[in-house]
């Protein structure tokens, strides 16, 4: 999946057609609401502090650091508004109590 603001290039019907041909869905925050981006800019923020693309001399070598970066966040960074824990601890704490 692919999230945006509903700013003008992402609502186009050309670049919602590529996403189709390569097979990605596509969100996209309200209207106007800021909030809605949060989470992802937070991950990404911290993803760019993180992942050093600069030293990355192939597109794979940057999938493969990309995917490191994913794995160490969702399994090793425990986060304050989890209650200190993982996203892969957390989702386990709210299946547990469900």
């Amino acid at each position: 999946f692919i999230h945006s603001d509903q700013g003008s290039h992402y609502t186009s019907p050309k670049y919602q057609e590529l996403l189709k041909q390569k097979g990605l869905g596509q969100s996209m925050s309200r209207r106007g609401n800021c909030w809605d981006n949060a989470p992802q800019e937070s991950f990404f923020g911290h993803m760019k502090d993180h992942v050093d693309h600069r030293n990355c001399s192939s597109l794979g070598e940057l999938q493969r650091e990309i995917d490191r970066y994913i794995r160490y966040y969702n399994n090793n960074r425990y986060q304050w508004g989890l209650k200190k824990m993982t996203p892969v601890q957390y989702r386990n704490h709210l299946l547990l109590a469900a």
